[in-house]
C-alpha cells in the first residue's frame, strides 16, 4: 500500500501514513489533500483548503506584478544633418524620457548619399551620449543596421526609484495647494471683515 509523508493544516508533521488514511483525515477535517513534493520518497502531501491557497497565491502574484516596474523603450529618430535647435528639442525629449525612468532607442536615419557617411551619425550619437551622461548611460553602443544607426540609452535611476520620487513630488504639490487654499480663505475672510 503506497504511503505519503503527511503535513497538517498548520504545518505540523503528522508522519508517514497510508494514502487511504490521509484521504480520510482530509475528509474529516473538511480540507483537501494536496501533493506538495511528488519527487521525494515518500511523496509529501499537505492538508489544506486548496481554493483558499490558489486565491492567496493569485493575490501575491498580482501584488508582485503591481510593484514591478514596466520597462518601456521610447524611440527618438534623428537625421545626420539635424539643425542645432531641433537637436536641442530632441535632446530635451530624451532627457524627459530618461528622468521618467524609461530607456530610449535613438535612431539616425540615413537617406541617399548620407549612407556613404556613417561617421556623421556616429559623431552625432557620441555627442548626444556626452550631453546626457549625467542622467543616462549607453546600454547599446551605436551600430549600423541597414539605412539606420541605432543606439540605446538607459537611465541611471531605476523606474521604481523614479516612481517613488514622483509620488513624493505629487504629495508636496498637493500640500502646497492645500496651504494656498487656506491662505486664500484667510485673505477672503479678512477682506470681508474690513468691509
Amino acid at each position: 500500500m503506497p504511503e505519503v509523508r503527511l503535513v497538517g493544516p498548520n504545518g505540523e508533521q503528522v508522519g508517514i501514513v497510508r494514502i487511504d488514511d490521509a484521504l480520510r483525515l482530509a475528509r474529516e477535517s473538511d480540507l483537501d489533500l494536496v501533493e506538495v513534493a511528488p519527487n521525494s520518497r515518500p511523496p509529501v502531501c499537505k492538508l489544506m483548503d486548496y481554493g483558499k491557497f490558489k486565491y492567496e497565491s493569485a493575490q501575491k502574484d498580482r501584488a508582485a506584478r503591481r510593484n514591478q516596474a514596466q520597462t518601456v523603450i521610447k524611440e527618438m529618430k534623428l537625421r545626420p544633418k539635424i539643425d542645432p535647435h531641433d537637436y536641442e528639442t530632441k535632446k530635451g525629449h530624451i532627457v524627459r524620457f530618461l528622468n521618467q525612468g524609461d530607456k530610449v532607442k535613438v535612431t539616425i536615419m540615413f537617406r541617399g548619399r548620407e549612407q556613404s557617411r556613417p561617421e556623421l551619425g556616429f559623431r552625432l550619437l557620441q555627442r548626444l551620449a556626452e550631453d546626457i551622461e549625467d542622467i543616462g548611460f549607453v546600454e547599446y553602443s551605436p551600430k549600423q543596421e541597414g539605412r539606420n544607426m541605432i543606439m540605446v540609452i538607459a537611465p541611471l535611476k531605476k523606474k521604481s526609484e523614479v516612481k517613488g520620487t514622483r509620488s513624493q513630488q505629487r504629495r508636496d504639490r498637493e500640500r502646497r495647494e492645500a496651504e494656498r487654499q487656506v491662505d486664500d480663505n484667510a485673505e477672503e475672510s479678512a477682506t470681508t471683515a474690513q468691509e
